[in-house]
């Protein structure tokens, strides 16, 4: 490849991305037009002693049971590693 060929190589590059962008910008339009886009209701909350999170999609319904004194995986490593930072004496636990 020569100094020469650089121009044809950027005009091909160019070619190349204005043809993906448009053709992700034609798409969007066309989802948008036909309605596929559109907001739909996504979840729903019910109040009781369980919590529960209903979660409709076009194809499914997840319904997402939580305990009343559901504590997540992730806030209980967090705690966990807290503990080993906490002061002397304090026995790890701020309640």
């Amino acid at each position: 490849m020569t100094l020469s060929d650089l121009p044809k190589w950027n005009k091909r590059a160019a070619a190349v991305y204005a043809f993906g962008i448009w053709t992700m910008i034609g798409s969007y339009a066309y989802f948008r037009y036909t309605g596929r886009y559109e907001d739909k209701p996504g979840k729903i909350q019910c109040e009781t002693a369980v919590s529960v999170v209903i979660s409709l999609t076009l194809h499914s319904k997840t319904i997402l049971t939580y305990k009343k004194d559901f504590v997540p995986y992730s806030t209980r490593i967090y705690n966990f590693i807290r503990s080993f930072s906490s002061e002397p004496g304090t026995g790890g636990d701020e309640k």
